[in-house]
C-alpha cells in the first residue's frame, strides 16, 4: 500500500491550511546564520567576538550541549514542505545553508559535521556523562537526507555520506558489548538514517551500521514479551523503532517487523492511551493501564505524540488495519493540533490580556487547573520545537492511500487527491459540508447573504458530519473506493453514491467498500454520526474526559472541578451552546447542571486558560 502525499495532495481544511502557512512563515522569519551559528563556531568559520542580539537561545545556545539540533529539524521541514508546495523561495534557503555546511565540513577535515565536538562521542564511551550527542547528530543526518529525497540535494547526500564514514571509522572500534554501553545513550533515529542511506546508495557500510546499531537490550526483552517500556523515557526508544521500521522496509528482513510489531502491543495495545491519544508523563511510559496517578504537569510529550504517528503510519501501510489511522486521528486533533500554532478562538466580550496566539507548547497537562506553557520563536528551541517544524510540514500526509485499484480515505479532511491508476489519471476532491447554508455560501459575512432553504432546514447544528467525495476523471474508471468507518460514530455511518443510499456501517475494524465504473462528476456523501461521549481511566472508570467526535473537550477551570449528576448518561451532562455566528457553526460547550457552570471547548481551542480534561464524577 503507498501513501499518497507531496504534491499529490493538496489541505483545503481551513484551519490546517492556516497551520500549515504559519509553519512556513515560522520557517523563513528564522535566519540562516541564526541556524548556522553552532556549526560554523565548530568549524572555526565564526569571525565575531560576540554573538549577534538575536542569536537563538535554550537548546540552541552554544554552551548547551544539544546545541544545533534544530537545523535538522529545519532542514527536513523545509525540504517536506517543497515536496508538497513547490516552494522555490524556501528551497532556495535551505541550498545556502547546504552550502555553508559544505564548507564546515571541509573545515572540519571532510567528515565531521556535528555541530559539537567529536569529543562528546568519546566521552560517551568513556562513561563521562553528556546530554545525547547521537541524539542531536541524527537531526543533521536526517535533515540533508530530506534533503536529498525531496529536493534532489545531491550535495546534502555527499554530505551525509562522508559524515557516515566518520560513524563507521568510530564504532568499529569497540566490542559488541561495549557498543552495547554506547546505545544506553540515546542515540535518536540514528539506525533509521543507516537504513534509509543504505536505500538510497546501496553501500554496504550500511549494512554493518545496521548491525552495530541493533539494541538488543531494548528490542530482545521486547520480542520475548516482556514490558522494558515502564517509566523508560518513551522517546529514546520510539526513535529507535522508526529505525526498526525502516530497515524492515529496506532490507526485508523480519525481525526488523517483529520488534515493531511487539513495540506497538508492549506500547499501545497492553498499555493503553489517554482520551486524546496521548500515553505519556513526565517524558516517560505509564504502567500499563494505571494512568490515574500519572495526570501531572507534563504529559503527552510533543515529540511522542509526532514520532508514535509516524509508526502508526508504518503499521497501517504494512497491515492495511485502519485501529493505526484512528490512534493518528486522536493525535492530530489533541495532539499536533493542540500543541503548536494556536490561534485564539474568538469571544466577543471575553476581555483579557493573553495573547492571540501562541507557538508550541512542549507537554500538555493533564492536572486540573494547569495551563499550556507556551514557547516563544527564538529562545527555547527544545526538543519538540523540531518535530513542530515537521509535524506542520506534514499536514497533507496520511490522509490518501493508493493499492491497485483502490483508494483508501484515511482522514476526513477537506482535501484534494491525485494519482493514476490504470494509466488514467484520477483526483478524489473531498469537502465537509458544515450544513450551515449551502456549504458556507449562505450568510458567511455580514454583507452578503443568499437568501437559500439550507440555512433553515438546519435549525440547530446537526448531529453528525457530512463529508462529500467528488470523482474527477478524463474517461470511466473501474475502482473501488474504500472510507475507513471512526471509533468514534455514534451510531451506523450511512454512505451515499449520487445521492442515493448505498449502505450503512459501524465497523471501525473495517473499512466501507465501494467497487463501481465511476464516472466523472460522481459523488460519494458520507454521514459520520457525530456526539459527545464520556471516556474513562483504564483504572478507575469514574474519572474521565469528553470527546465531541474525535475532540477531547477541556473544561475552563482554575482549580479541580468534581461533576455531581443525577442521571446514569453521563455524556448528557455536557450541552451546546452560542453554536452560530454569522456563516459558521461554533464549537462551545458547558455543563448542564453544575453550580457554577462548566465552560468547555476543544481542547486545540484551549490558549492561555487553565483548564481540567479529566473529571471525577459522582452520582446523587
Amino acid at each position: 500500500m503507498k501513501e499518497l502525499r507531496g504534491n499529490r495532495v493538496r489541505i483545503n481544511d481551513s484551519d490546517l491550511r492556516r497551520r500549515e502557512a504559519a509553519n512556513r512563515e515560522y520557517l523563513m522569519e528564522l535566519t540562516v546564520d541564526n541556524l548556522l551559528i553552532n556549526f560554523k563556531l565548530e568549524a572555526g568559520r565564526y569571525e565575531g567576538r560576540e554573538l549577534p542580539a538575536d542569536a537563538h537561545t535554550g537548546w540552541e545556545s552554544p554552551v548547551c550541549q544539544l546545541r544545533g539540533h534544530f537545523l535538522g529539524h529545519w532542514l527536513s521541514a523545509a525540504a517536506i514542505h517543497y515536496d508538497a508546495t513547490g516552494d522555490r523561495e524556501l528551497k532556495a534557503k535551505a541550498d545556502i545553508i547546504i552550502d555553508e555546511l559544505a564548507e564546515c565540513q571541509k573545515d572540519n577535515g571532510g567528515q565531521w559535521i556535528g555541530p559539537i565536538p567529536e569529543k562528546y562521542l568519546h566521552w560517551i564511551a568513556k562513561g563521562k556523562s553528556i546530554w545525547a550527542p547521537q541524539y542531536n547528530l541524527h537531526k543533521t543526518f536526517m535533515g540533508l537526507v530530506d534533503m536529498y529525497i525531496y529536493t534532489g540535494s545531491k550535495k546534502a547526500l555527499e554530505i551525509a555520506d562522508r559524515f557516515a564514514d566518520w560513524f563507521y571509522e568510530w564504532s568499529a572500534s569497540f566490542s559488541r558489548e561495549k557498543f552495547d554501553d554506547i546505545l544506553d545513550v540515546e542515540t535518536g533515529g540514528m539506525l533509521e538514517v543507516w537504513a534509509e542511506l543504505l536505500h538510497i546508495t546501496g553501500d554496504d557500510k550500511y549494512k554493518t551500521l545496521l548491525d552495530r546499531y541493533y539494541r538488543g537490550r531494548l528490542f530482545l526483552p521486547l520480542l520475548e514479551g516482556k514490558d522494558p517500556l515502564t517509566n523508560m523515557h518513551a522517546n529514546t526508544t520510539i526513535p529507535e523503532v522508526l529505525g526498526c521500521a525502516r530497515a524492515y522496509e529496506v532490507t526485508g528482513d523480519n525481525k526488523w517487523m517483529d520488534i515493531v510489531h511487539a513495540y506497538w502491543k508492549c506500547a499501545v495495545t497492553d498499555r493503553g492511551c489517554l482520551a486524546t491519544g496521548g500515553q505519556t508523563s513526565g517524558e516517560v511510559w505509564m504502567p500499563k493501564n494505571k494512568m490515574k496517578a500519572r495526570l501531572g504537569d507534563k504529559n503527552q510529550e510533543h515529540c511522542t505524540v509526532y514520532n508514535m504517528m509516524r509508526l502508526a503510519e508504518f503499521l497501517f501501510r504494512h497491515t492495511g488495519k485502519p485501529e493505526y489511522l484512528q490512534y493518528m486521528e486522536y493525535n492530530l486533533y489533541n495532539g499536533i493540533m493542540a500543541q503548536a500554532y494556536y490561534q485564539e478562538y474568538w469571544l466577543t466580550g471575553n476581555k483579557h490580556n493573553n495573547p492571540s496566539r501562541g507557538l508550541l507548547t512542549y507537554f500538555l497537562p493533564m492536572k486540573a487547573g494547569l495551563r499550556k506553557d507556551w514557547a516563544k520563536e527564538t529562545d527555547s528551541f527544545f526538543c519538540c520545537h523540531g518535530t513542530m517544524v515537521q509535524a506542520n510540514a506534514s499536514l497533507n500526509r496520511a490522509i490518501y492511500y493508493h493499492d491497485k485499484n483502490t483508494v483508501y480515505v484515511a482522514q476526513y479532511l477537506s482535501s484534494e487527491m491525485n494519482t493514476e491508476i490504470d494509466a488514467k489519471q484520477i483526483s478524489l476532491v473531498q469537502r465537509q459540508d458544515f450544513m450551515s447554508g449551502s456549504m458556507l455560501t449562505s450568510s458567511n459575512t455580514a454583507g452578503y447573504q443568499s437568501v437559500n432553504e439550507i440555512a433553515a432546514s438546519h435549525e440547530n447544528m446537526p448531529n453528525y458530519r457530512k463529508h462529500d467525495f467528488v470523482i474527477k476523471s478524463e474517461s470511466d474508471l473501474d475502482l473501488t473506493l474504500a472510507f475507513r468507518v471512526p471509533e468514534w460514530i455514534m451510531s451506523e455511518a450511512v454512505f451515499y453514491v449520487n445521492d442515493e443510499l448505498h449502505g450503512k456501517s459501524n465497523d471501525s475494524s473495517n473499512f466501507y467498500k465501494i467497487t463501481r465504473m465511476w464516472k466523472d462528476g460522481d459523488k460519494v456523501s458520507v454521514i459520520l454520526p457525530i456526539g459527545i461521549r464520556f471516556i474513562s481511566l483504564p483504572d478507575d472508570n469514574s474519572i474521565g474526559a469528553f470527546r465531541f467526535g474525535p475532540d477531547v473537550l477541556a473544561g475552563i477551570c482554575k482549580e479541580e472541578r468534581i461533576l455531581h449528576l443525577e442521571s446514569d448518561d453521563i455524556s448528557s451532562e455536557i450541552v451546546m451552546e452560542n453554536e452560530r455566528e454569522w456563516g459558521s457553526w461554533r464549537y462551545f460547550f458547558k455543563t448542564e447542571n453544575q453550580d457554577p457552570v462548566i465552560q468547555l471547548r476543544r481542547i486545540r481551542d484551549i490558549g492561555y486558560e487553565p483548564f481540567q480534561i479529566y473529571f471525577k464524577v459522582k452520582k446523587h
